[in-house]
């Protein structure tokens, strides 16, 4: 009897409990459908700033770009219902942040400093910091010989005639009127013979059909066979600058050669960030275009910037356009923003990893930029 009273007792506890955690229950099964159904039974409100060609506005004035084609391409699997905000990138974090909008569309680079303020989803697009710099031109004859009717090789040249000049007045000067058979006659003839004694001096083959007998002239002599030393090596190497000067800019290959530059990159962005680490000099300039037209211009050697950015931009100018090297470095990750404990968080990662995985990816970032 007492066995049986026992077991009854029990009973009574688990009807009890159950009447009591019922409630519980029900409230969270509830909040759990809410959740799941939330982002089905609103509009959603995306935020985008424009960072072409990630977003960028199209003919007719609709958005097109890979965060909006993916963006677009995630909410149509959900079905879920969203309206464009447009704000400036300053605006669209602080909407992120105070939770104005629902999920913010564009380049966003994932970083510390930002992931403390809102929530991102998983990345969808690897990027990095890249150079460019002038295209190396093609070299051929036509190259070497435009070279050598550059400025600076005249330059060069009519300096050192010059100098021929002042050695060969200085010879006639001392010889003319005690050596009359080698440095003789009028004038003029004195005069280029002087200067033919100083060639043929200073590049070291003297023919011996001229040379000073005086003691003035020989100390000259003695004196301009050494510095003609000096004079066909510095010749010889302004020539070799002067035929290699619009190779200069192939001298940057990495981001270890850009400390003997003045680098072009925009205000306030992980390039500028990264050359002030780097104790790199740099220029500012307000837009990509300007910075990028920079070094086709001559202003600064080379422009750093997001390399995704720079490919796009590089379509567009035209004859002004750069040579992108390949390197990437300072890489960054680029993703989705939410506003903190957002239930958008898992099922929007999942969509961007089922997308970037399928061949769809490709054919979206491909559509953009010329790989």
């Amino acid at each position: 009897m007492a066995y049986f009273s026992f077991r009854r007792c029990l009973r009574w506890q688990h009807v009890a409990a159950l009447f009591l955690l019922l409630p519980w229950v029900l409230f969270c099964a509830s909040a759990i459908a809410q959740t799941q159904g939330q982002t089905q039974e609103q509009t959603l409100k995306v935020g985008v700033a424009t960072v072409p060609p990630f977003v960028m506005e199209a003919t007719g004035g609709e958005l097109e770009g890979i965060s909006v084609d993916l963006w677009r391409d995630i909410a149509e699997r959900k079905g879920w219902d969203f309206s464009w905000q447009p704000l400036s990138f300053s605006e669209l974090l602080s909407a992120v942040e105070s939770g104005d909008i629902d999920v913010a569309v564009g380049a966003l680079t994932m970083t510390a400093d930002r992931e403390e303020r809102f929530d991102f989803s998983h990345p969808f697009y690897q990027t990095g910091l890249s150079i460019g710099v002038l295209p190396q031109p093609d070299q051929n004859l036509f190259t070497a010989l435009r070279a050598l009717i550059s400025w600076q090789f005249l330059s060069v040249v009519l300096g050192l005639a010059a100098l021929l000049l002042a050695v060969g007045v200085v010879v006639w000067f001392a010889e003319h009127k005690r050596n009359p058979e080698q440095f003789g006659g009028t004038t003029l003839q004195g005069l280029g013979a002087g200067m033919w004694w100083a060639a043929v001096t200073m590049t070291t083959v003297g023919y011996g059909d001229k040379a000073p007998t005086t003691p003035l002239g020989r100390l000259v002599g003695l004196v301009w066979m050494f510095a003609g030393l000096i004079v066909v090596a510095s010749f010889t190497a302004a020539i070799t600058t002067s035929l290699t000067v619009s190779n200069l800019t192939s001298r940057i290959q990495s981001e270890n050669d850009l400390y003997g530059t003045v680098v072009a990159t925009i205000d306030d962005t992980a390039s500028q960030r990264y050359l002030q680490e780097q104790h790199i000099r740099y220029r500012a300039y307000p837009d990509l275009t300007t910075a990028m037209t920079s070094v086709a211009e001559g202003e600064t050697g080379a422009v750093v910037y997001d390399r995704a950015l720079m490919q796009y931009r590089n379509q567009q100018l035209g004859d002004k356009h750069l040579s992108i090297l390949p390197d990437v470095f300072a890489k960054q990750l680029y993703a989705f923003a939410i506003p903190e404990g957002s239930a958008l968080r898992a099922p929007l990662s999942l969509e961007i990893l089922d997308v970037t995985e399928s061949e769809q990816w490709s054919d979206i970032v491909s559509r953009y930029l010329a790989r």
